[in-house]
């Protein structure tokens, strides 16, 4: 089984809710779905050290605050599983597509975030959902 780590990073812009979702590069990815920005740990790594790690290489986004975990999905067509991350972006948050394996990291409203996630990915925008409003009813 190969794991994975990534983020699912929002912010409030306007008043409604964003997220942060790469876009892999490359003729072949033209038609392949959005996702949240992860990669494989490196050896001694764990798995929330990973998602920062791989946010930062491929949006130019520090993670620096807290993140929460949003477990993992298994992909259903591949022997991969996904664990991720969660956390407000930094105020300053800029993304940017510098590196070869993405071709677009933008902020997104979650409307249009579920329409152009990979399906598999979709549960993390549900969870976030449901942290968010279970911390306002706090």
């Amino acid at each position: 089984m190969m794991n994975s780590a990534g983020t699912l990073l929002y912010r409030c812009f306007e008043g409604r809710l964003e997220v942060l979702l790469i876009h892999p590069s490359g003729r072949c990815h033209r038609r392949t779905p959005w996702g949240i920005p992860k990669g494989e740990p490196d050896e001694n790594e764990d798995f929330e050290q990973a998602a920062r790690r791989e946010t930062l290489e491929e949006t130019g986004v520090a993670t620096t605050g807290q993140l929460r975990s949003l477990g993992f999905i298994q992909y259903h067509k591949a022997s991969k599983r996904v664990h991720c991350f969660t956390g407000p972006a930094p105020a300053d948050a800029l993304p940017n597509h510098e590196c070869w394996e993405v071709d677009r990291a933008e902020f997104m409203p979650l409307e249009k975030a579920r329409r152009l996630i990979h399906p598999d990915q979709r549960p993390f925008l549900d969870r976030l959902e449901a942290l968010l409003a279970q911390a306002q009813d706090a």
